[in-house]
């Protein structure tokens, strides 16, 4: 893929954006690019983040860093949902499965290698 091709976004409404990061095994970083494309990942995992209302997520990976992108609804509560996502279907399965593609210590909980990004410049606001 041609990556100044960019990718097309389908947006209805307003919505509320987050932006994480995560280190990856760069031993691993096919691996964990295999799980995740859409035919791979075990189809409870996004039934389950769809499930605890998050809109969109989408992950990018940079060299051995790892971003993801979280649409959700305004009213959004993220300690809430990221609670209920926890108790999902293979949810807990999933998570010790990847953790061997990403960097951390084993057992860490997903918010525990996972870090929420400060967005500094947004186009849009700076034109309003």
């Amino acid at each position: 893929m041609n990556l100044k091709e960019g990718y097309i976004q389908k947006t209805s409404g307003e919505t509320k954006r987050y932006c994480q990061y995560l280190k990856l095994n760069p031993n691993t970083l096919e691996q964990y690019k295999y799980w995740h494309s859409s035919k791979n990942i075990w189809k409870e995992i996004p039934e389950g983040i769809r499930k605890a209302g998050i809109l969109n997520m989408e992950i990018y990976i940079f060299n051995d860093m790892a971003f993801m992108l979280i649409d959700t609804p305004v009213d959004f509560n993220w300690d809430e949902a990221f609670g209920r996502l926890a108790t999902y279907e293979r949810q807990a399965e999933w998570e010790d499965f990847v953790s061997k593609f990403q960097e951390g210590e084993k057992g860490q909980r997903s918010e525990e290698k996972w870090h929420l990004m400060e967005r500094i410049f947004s186009l849009k606001e700076a034109l309003e």
